[in-house]
């Protein structure tokens, strides 16, 4: 069946609101708005303010949780890929192709973090992630390729992933601030906002379009 089009005036309207958010997070990194929060130097600050007597136990858990962050997104940059080239509407294949961007962004983020704490990037295999991804393949073995149905699924797929992120960084910012590295938790703070964001998107795509044009699927049968 041919992509439809008929949600993607929608989903342009939606996406730029997205864009233009990511656009502004990535020129103002803190609530400050200046880009100096998230440069290399700040990043020594950060690193000799963590130093010593900074909770160390606590630091240990907080990259611990990093590495198996950093593992989920560079997986779901994968994922999100092949899903897209499986949905049925335009809409949500954009909507996955830019998330797939923006992941990639954090991504970069996350090996930001890594530096301010003077480490190098390290993944650890995230059983979570791991499995929403494949439950969000297993879809497509239950669905009819080209239906409505089909993108209601991977939605419901991509809101649990998002779901995971959103408490994941929520709670490495609320570490973050515990700890006192005000720096990362505006970092990691800009990839929440995101992960919120992406989540309000696919709740709109799927109301505004999608849900109702399933319901009818199958009634001529």
């Amino acid at each position: 069946m041919a992509k439809q089009t008929g949600t993607k005036r929608s989903n342009t309207s939606s996406s730029s609101g997205r864009s233009s958010g990511k656009s502004k997070a990535a020129n103002s990194p803190g609530n400050n708005g200046s880009k100096g929060g998230r440069s290399k130097k700040s990043g020594t600050g950060a690193e000799s303010s963590s130093e010593g007597q900074r909770h160390p136990m606590l630091e240990k858990f907080f990259i611990d949780e990093l590495k198996d962050i950093y593992w989920a997104e560079k997986h779901l940059v994968k994922a999100l890929g092949k899903l897209s080239k499986q949905a049925t509407t335009d809409e949500l294949q954009q909507a996955f192709e830019d998330h797939a961007a923006a992941t990639e962004e954090h991504v970069s983020r996350l090996e930001q973090v890594f530096e301010m704490f003077g480490k190098k990037a390290q993944a650890k295999k995230c059983e979570a992630m791991d499995g929403l991804t494949k439950e969000a393949e297993g879809l497509l073995e239950d669905t009819e390729d080209g239906s409505m149905t089909r993108d209601v699924g991977l939605i419901i797929a991509a809101q649990k992933v998002e779901h995971y992120e959103i408490a994941t960084y929520g709670s490495l910012v609320q570490l973050a601030n515990t700890m006192g590295l005000t720096e990362i938790a505006e970092i990691l703070g800009e990839t929440l906002q995101e992960e919120k964001d992406t989540d309000e998107l696919l709740t709109y795509i799927a109301e505004n379009n999608i849900n109702l044009e399933a319901e009818k699927e199958g009634e001529e049968a």
